[in-house]
C-alpha cells in the first residue's frame, strides 16, 4: 500500500499568507556548542503550510475550536478530484459535472496549484485556484464533511470570508496547503491530524493518504 505525504515542509522558504508573521525556526541549544541536546524553537501562524481551519476561525465565539473537531471527520475515505489546468475557480457547475462518487464525504481538490509546490517558490501567489461560494454550497448540499485544497486558502484571494463561512457553518472541516502533486484522481484513505491546541482557530497538520 503506497503512502502519500501531503504535508508541506515547514521552513522559512515556505510561502505565507500576506500579513501573517514569518516562519521562524532556530536552534536554541546545540550539541556542537556544548549542550546536552539540540533544541529548536518554532514561531509560526496557526494557518501556515498544511493546516486545518476550525469553525472558530471565521465564525467566532460559540463555534468549535481546532481541538474540538471530531477525529472521525479527519480520518476516513476521501476522493481526490484532479482538475484541468485550465480551471481557475471551482464552481457548482463544474462540480456537478466532475463525477464525484455518490456518498463522498471528504473531497480533496488537486489543481494547477500543486505545480507551485513542485517548483518550490517562496513567493505568495494571488491567482491560485479556489472554491467559489456556490461551489461551497453545492458541497454542503451533497453532504460533504471535509474539503481540502492544494494552496493556502479554500477561497479566492481577497474574497475569502463567505466561502469559509458557508462551509464552516455547515460543520465542514477545511484543510488547506496540501501538496497533491504526486497524487492521482481517485479514492484514498485520509489521515489528517492537526496539532491539539485548545482554543485555537486552526493548527498545522500532518496529512497523509493511503492508496486503497
Amino acid at each position: 500500500m503506497r503512502i502519500y505525504d501531503l504535508t508541506l515542509p515547514l521552513s522559512r522558504r515556505l510561502p505565507i499568507w500576506p500579513g501573517d508573521d514569518a516562519i521562524q525556526i532556530a536552534r536554541t541549544q546545540k550539541i556542537e556548542d556544548g549542550a546536552d541536546a539540540n533544541v529548536t524553537r518554532l514561531s509560526l501562524s496557526a494557518h501556515v503550510g498544511t493546516h486545518v481551519d476550525a469553525p472558530y476561525h471565521f465564525l467566532g465565539d460559540g463555534y468549535p475550536t481546532v481541538d474540538q473537531i471530531p477525529l472521525d471527520m479527519l480520518i476516513g475515505r476521501a476522493y481526490v478530484l484532479a482538475l484541468s489546468a485550465e480551471v481557475d475557480v471551482i464552481t457548482a457547475d463544474l462540480l456537478q459535472d466532475a463525477g464525484i462518487p455518490p456518498r463522498t464525504r471528504r473531497v480533496l481538490f488537486k489543481t494547477r496549484n500543486s505545480r507551485l509546490w513542485e517548483v518550490g517558490g517562496s513567493e505568495f501567489v494571488e491567482d491560485f485556484v479556489a472554491l467559489s461560494v456556490d461551489g461551497a454550497r453545492y458541497l454542503v448540499e451533497r453532504g460533504v464533511k471535509l474539503v481540502g485544497i492544494d494552496y493556502l486558502s479554500i477561497a479566492p484571494y481577497g474574497a475569502g470570508a463567505e466561502t469559509h463561512q458557508v462551509l464552516l457553518q455547515a460543520g465542514v472541516v477545511i484543510v488547506e496547503g496540501l501538496d497533491l502533486s504526486q497524487v492521482s484522481n481517485g479514492r484514498y484513505m485520509l489521515y489528517c491530524l492537526p496539532l491539539k491546541i485548545p482554543g485555537a482557530d486552526g493548527a498545522p497538520a500532518r496529512v497523509i493518504l493511503l492508496g486503497v
